[in-house]
């Protein structure tokens, strides 16, 4: 009485397909896995753009001087 069967999730599934129909199914999937690789792609780009400021601020702190040899007299 606690779980549900196999009998039972698919008649689930039969009527959600009656109610939804598959073509409106499908656009729900599309959507869903466009919207993942949005995500994902949007989580590298803010990876990308912390490695690019973390090294914008490296150059900015690097001083670049030149040693000259003091003569003797």
């Amino acid at each position: 009485m606690g779980s549900f069967s196999v009998w039972h999730w698919l008649i689930v599934l039969v009527i959600v397909m009656l109610v939804f129909g598959t073509k409106k199914l499908g656009n729900i999937g599309g959507d869903l896995g466009k919207a993942v690789k949005g995500f994902k792609d949007g989580v590298k780009g803010d990876e990308e753009k912390s490695v690019a400021a973390t090294q914008q601020v490296a150059d900015k702190v690097t001083v670049d001087v030149e040693a000259k040899e003091k003569a003797k007299q």
